[in-house]
């Protein structure tokens, strides 16, 4: 099967990616073997590729919006059949005995794995995934168009929890890419006004058509207070703005697993009157699921630019050149 690895990480720009030439992998007990339908392009994917996370598998198969067919079973697999149309997404494995796990949050176990960059994941024509982290996918829904619900879709979901967005309130975001656009609908259903700040015309003008009160500039003011709000890009210089932005008691999320440096924060200005500062890690499986039960209820208009595989490379220096507007996706 023809993948793409990330021999050594790099800038985007220069096409850290390496093609190979592998055998089909084979499920082991409890796994499912996948023919990848489509894999969309997230920007942890960039942050694996690039270096910003550290190597966890070396020269691994990025990847973890995975809409596939399922192919082979492993041992032990009873739940799933030869061509169930399934997805795989970034978190892969939890211990399921720790304090965390026991609670609920198996998404801070310390034992969890993920896709694409503690196991190969999707920029390829077949993968391999445990059968216990699958996910059932909605229909009426293209492969395309499920990939970035796979971990935009999931992650700005749980973004959209943490930030504590009070019923029909105000929330402002952030960034306004794959994930974004998604938490953004979802938000809108809610019968929230929502307010976009991104630096890209592109994304302005597609959040208006989704519905946005607002559009404005990256670090530009909201033109109302804002009950929450939800940093998407991975720049801590948004930090302040968006903090100073809330209105008393507001919440701040950051969606992202990587950020850079926050610059220093002004108690008064920026934190005080009981606004609060939170961090999103990864997501649980419950959260798959009531996101994805959601987007079966409320059809979501997915914005995709589709590349194929050997052009992966090319879609992760777009994504780093802010050249995507929606979710790139792969299809073999």
């Amino acid at each position: 099967m023809r993948a793409f690895r990330v021999s050594h990480p790099a800038p985007a720009a220069t096409y850290p990616l390496e093609p190979v030439e592998t055998a089909v992998p084979e499920p082991g007990p409890g796994e499912v073997g996948i023919r990848v339908l489509a894999c969309g392009v997230c920007r942890t994917d960039l942050h694996v590729t690039e270096g910003d996370l550290p190597v966890h598998r070396p020269g691994v198969v990025p990847g973890h919006e995975i809409v596939g067919e399922v192919e082979a079973l492993g041992n032990g697999v009873t739940d799933l059949a030869v061509g169930d149309r399934v997805g795989v997404a970034w978190l892969r494995h939890t211990c399921g005995l720790c304090r965390y796990c026991v609670r609920g949050a198996e998404n801070l176990c310390p034992e969890s794995r993920y896709t694409g960059w503690d196991a190969d994941g999707g920029y390829a024509e077949h993968t391999v995934a445990p059968a216990a982290f699958v996910h059932r996918l909605p229909p009426g829904y293209s492969d395309v168009e499920l990939a970035p619900l796979l971990c935009a879709g999931i992650i700005g979901f749980r973004a959209l929890r943490r930030a504590c967005l009070p019923q029909g309130g105000s929330l402002g975001i952030y960034g306004f890419g794959g994930s974004a656009h998604l938490a953004a609908q979802v938000a809108l259903a809610q019968g929230a006004a929502v307010h976009v700040m991104t630096r890209s015309p592109d994304a302005q003008q597609l959040a208006r058509q989704l519905g946005a009160a607002s559009a404005q500039g990256a670090a530009d003011p909201p033109p109302e207070p804002l009950d929450a709000a939800i940093l998407f890009a991975p720049v801590g210089d948004l930090v302040l703005p968006a903090l100073e932005a809330l209105d008393r008691g507001g919440t701040l999320a950051i969606a992202g697993i990587h950020l850079s440096d926050i610059p220093t924060l002004d108690y008064q200005r920026h934190l005080f009157q009981e606004r609060t500062l939170r961090s999103v890690t990864s997501n649980t499986r419950a959260d798959a699921r009531e996101f994805l039960a959601i987007a079966a209820r409320h059809h979501l208009e997915v914005t995709t630019m589709p590349y194929a595989l050997d052009d992966a490379g090319r879609a992760l220096a777009d994504l780093a050149a802010d050249r995507v507007t929606g979710a790139a996706v792969l299809v073999p």
